[in-house]
């Protein structure tokens, strides 16, 4: 039995998210499926986090035990020609029998993206939010920078079954930067909320508005109130940029 870490890249906008659903395309069933095609068995596969509907991925990893004899090297092509065009298996290399994708993790870095324009852009649409007046993101980062450090952040999460527990978490690294007409908003923990960075977005946004003033972040964080925050921004302008682990696993 070996353990394989596949590193993964992908277009959300056709799917319910990474996590099998009943009726309903997902990207874990598309990765199972060619999983299936180039192994022949029904693999038991752990992913690194639950991405939601219309969420990207420019690095989402996958464990993988099997029985497999098919070079590490060579999974990547073997399943990329039988995955959709908007899914990729970037790599794929052999690690420890411990390694757990999920488990293991550290934690992970977003990107929340917006074309700030007053023209919207086709070819982003469905992979940024549209937002048309101006956005002043020294603001916005000034606000940001507010996010660190270790807070509970029930202010910032959409309760539901998944969410239970303690809701602190660590936020490592918070910022928003312009890179010409796109403004970027990113951020580090060592885990994250149900909606929690999508809220961020949206209560960043209401400090540009003048409904919040940056110094109002550690308020609105100590309220451990839903409520205090902003809306939840659309889910297409998320990406689940990086992903940390304490050691390398190879």
């Amino acid at each position: 039995m070996r353990n394989l870490l596949l590193t993964l890249a992908y277009d959300g906008s056709a799917y319910h998210g990474w996590q099998i659903q009943e009726n309903a395309p997902t990207v874990q069933g598309a990765f199972q499926e060619a999983l299936y095609q180039v192994t022949g068995r029904r693999e038991d596969i752990k992913g690194c986090s639950r991405t939601d509907t219309g969420v990207h991925a420019r690095m989402f990893c996958v464990s993988l035990k099997t029985e497999c004899a098919i070079p590490a090297a060579r999974f990547p092509a073997a399943l990329n020609h039988w995955l959709p065009d908007d899914v990729a298996v970037r790599d794929c290399r052999e690690v420890p029998e411990d390694f757990h994708a999920r488990y293991s993790c550290q934690g992970k870095e977003y990107c929340y993206e917006i074309w700030n324009h007053r023209v919207r852009e086709p070819f982003l649409r469905g992979r940024a939010l549209h937002y048309w007046y101006p956005i002043d993101e020294a603001l916005l980062d000034q606000a940001a920078r507010h996010y660190t450090g270790r807070h509970d952040f029930t202010s910032f999460c959409t309760l539901d079954k998944r969410e239970k527990g303690d809701l602190t978490r660590t936020v490592t690294a918070a910022k928003v930067e312009r890179r010409g007409n796109l403004v970027v908003f990113t951020v580090a923990a060592d885990g994250f909320l149900y909606n929690m960075v999508r809220i961020m977005a949206g209560t960043l946004l209401e400090v540009q508005q003048g409904r919040l003033k940056p110094e109002d972040i550690p308020g609105v964080i100590a309220a451990r109130d839903r409520r205090a925050a902003g809306p939840t921004a659309p889910a297409s302008g998320l990406y689940l940029n990086q992903v940390f682990y304490q050691r390398d696993p190879a």
